[in-house]
Order: C-alpha cells, then structure tokens, then sequence
C-alpha cells in the first residue's frame, strides 16, 4: 500500500486546498505504480504547530516563514 506522510505548517490549508493536495499525491502514486495502487493510497496530512519545526538547529515560526 503507497503511504504518504506530508507535515505542513498549521492553519495554512483550506479543506479545499487539503483535498487538492490529498488528490495530487494520491494521483502521482497511480502515475508510478498503476490505478491499482490508486483505491489503496494512504495520505496522512499532519498540521505543525507555530514553531513545532527548526532547520538546522533554529526555529521556524510564523514570523521567520513570513506568515505573520
């Protein structure tokens, strides 16, 4: 079973644009692997918390991604 684990900073989807998202990886899947693969794609959408990521040892906020 294809499985995608996507991170994204949150509150930065609309449920419009999550579908979208959901839909292009589950649509490149089905390019690699076949339509097979299409009705057993797994995509996991997971929301970060402001300041839940860092680079190379330094926060990323809202601020430092500019979305403040």
């Amino acid at each position: 079973m294809p499985f995608a684990n996507l991170k994204v900073p949150a509150d930065t989807l609309t449920p419009e644009s999550r579908k979208k998202l959901q839909d292009a990886v589950t649509d490149a899947f089905a390019h690699v692997y076949g339509e097979r693969a299409r009705p057993n794609t797994l995509v996991v959408l997971e929301e970060v918390p402001d300041g839940g990521w860092s680079l190379g040892g330094a926060i990323l906020n809202a601020e430092v991604l500019g979305r403040s």
